[in-house]
């Protein structure tokens, strides 16, 4: 029986799917959003407050502020409820609906920007209005997710070692970039590992994490329009980067099967997939981080008018059709 008195003292770190059955390709997918913040956002969330706690940064009367497209949002609603400080989130409309109401019900305040900035989008925008808010007011004390190296370290003490005691002959771990505090945490980690363990990073087409063009991105979560601070590619051994028609895809056909993800967990999945399609894989031991669930995306990733009027009527239609092929060739 586990029993606690504060939510962030709960969180589920050996969960995996092996989803070979589903893609056709070996590779086990470490579930993180088995807490009561819904994502693996709550381990740097935790790790950064605590830091500003033991730095004596927090006073009675500070305003926690923080940039978030969603998840570390409610991460940090939730603690900040849980050890009484306010908290405000800066966010911009991309941000899910059901993500802003669930910060709101923990108590916290939501800004949404609208307009991105005419240099860095929508994170510049927030990052402005952030720096702005802060020299207005020095109760306001802002974390810095994308320079916090609490960020990083959240995961190099947790996730990384988790996924190393469960998996002593790993191979490849494909890993999400967004802010890279989970990338870069889980990439130190396994460089100084006692084997070789191939780190390939997922990002969102259009994201310019990696260098390349900004395009246009509606999924929250993964890829950036600005360069994330705390990278270092010198641990990243390849890049991956995946469409987000190619997000829906995976994530639908994981909801075929029972399994509801969320868009980041889609992105990633989709990217470790045409990996393993282009490598000999059989005998590798692979695993990818899925940073959450998917009913935070019931009126976006899997509502068919966005979709549709996001990426066009035939975005789901390729898999749809491999979907009937293969129920014809179980049926004979």
């Amino acid at each position: 029986m586990t029993v606690i008195s504060v939510p962030q003292a709960f969180n589920e770190e050996d969960l995996y799917v092996d989803l070979r059955s589903i893609f056709a390709h070996p590779l086990f997918l470490k579930c993180e959003g088995f807490n009561f913040a819904g994502s693996i956002k709550l381990k740097a969330a935790a790790e950064m407050i605590e830091g500003a706690e033991r730095d004596g940064v927090l006073a009675p009367d500070s305003i926690l502020v923080e940039s978030s497209s969603g998840n570390l949002g409610v991460a940090l609603s939730m603690i900040a409820a849980s050890k009484g400080y306010r908290f405000l989130c800066v966010t911009d409309s991309r941000c899910n609906l059901s993500t802003r109401l669930l910060m709101e019900a923990l108590g916290s305040e939501v800004h949404v920007i609208s307009d991105p900035a005419a240099v860095g989008g929508f994170l510049g925008a927030r990052l402005d209005y952030l720096r702005a808010l802060c020299a207005s007011d020095d109760r306001y004390v802002w974390l810095n997710q994308y320079t916090n190296q609490g960020n990083w370290q959240a995961h190099y003490r947790t996730t990384a070692p988790a996924i190393a005691r469960q998996f002593p002959q790993l191979d490849v771990l494909f890993v999400g970039a967004g802010t890279t505090g989970t990338l870069m945490g889980c990439a130190r980690f396994f460089k100084q590992w006692h084997r070789p363990v191939r780190i390939v990073a997922v990002d969102s087409a259009g994201s310019i994490t990696f260098g390349g063009p900004a395009g246009r991105r509606m999924i929250p979560g993964l890829g950036a329009s600005v360069r994330p601070p705390m990278l270092d590619e010198s641990f990243i051994d390849e890049v991956v980067r995946v469409d987000e028609a190619d997000t829906i895809r995976a994530c639908h056909r994981l909801a075929r099967r029972g399994f509801l993800f969320g868009g980041s967990t889609g992105t990633v999945v989709s990217g470790a997939m045409d990996w393993l399609s282009r490598h000999d894989a059989d005998d590798l031991t692979a695993v990818a981080i899925a940073p959450d669930l998917g009913e935070r995306y019931l009126d976006t990733v899997y509502q068919t008018n966005w979709i549709e009027a996001m990426y066009g009527n035939d975005v789901l239609r390729d898999d749809a059709d491999v979907r009937v092929q293969a129920c014809h060739q179980t049926a004979f």
